[in-house]
């Protein structure tokens, strides 16, 4: 059975997945066994992540251990935000779904790369015409 005060919550945006787990603490942020701000290479990363912790008024009153895989750091950052919203709302579902679908953090990006089309460079940009 699982732990009372454990909260669990997967995080998905592009090709990143992140596995979110919110225990009662002081605020610790633990990305990949390290510190947040040593894994993320910008503040404004790091901002962007907390954002859920923030505006429920959080930030101190858990402690957050992320496991995440794949993509780059924008996308990783929006799977764990997207994360630690979903176990906010497994914490405490009644106060908190308002504010944090009010501001868009429950709602999954869906958007990933389009593939490549064959007889174009990329998805949709084709070879330079020559017309000699």
């Amino acid at each position: 059975m699982a732990n009372a005060n454990v909260f669990k919550a997967t995080g998905r945006r592009k090709r990143s997945v992140a596995q979110v787990t919110l225990k009662s603490g002081k605020g610790k942020i633990i990305v990949n066994g390290v510190d947040v701000n040593e894994y993320m290479p910008y503040e404004t990363l790091v901002m962007d992540l907390k954002q859920p912790l923030e505006l429920t008024g959080t930030t101190d009153s858990y402690d957050v251990d992320v496991v995440v895989k794949g993509g780059g750091f924008n996308g990783q950052t929006g799977a764990i935000r997207l994360g630690i919203a979903r176990a906010l709302l497994e914490v405490n579902s009644e106060a908190y779904r308002s504010t944090l679908k009010g501001t868009g953090m429950i709602t999954r990006d869906a958007r990933i790369k389009e593939r490549k089309k064959y007889g174009l460079k990329k998805a949709r940009r084709a070879p330079q015409f020559s017309k000699r």
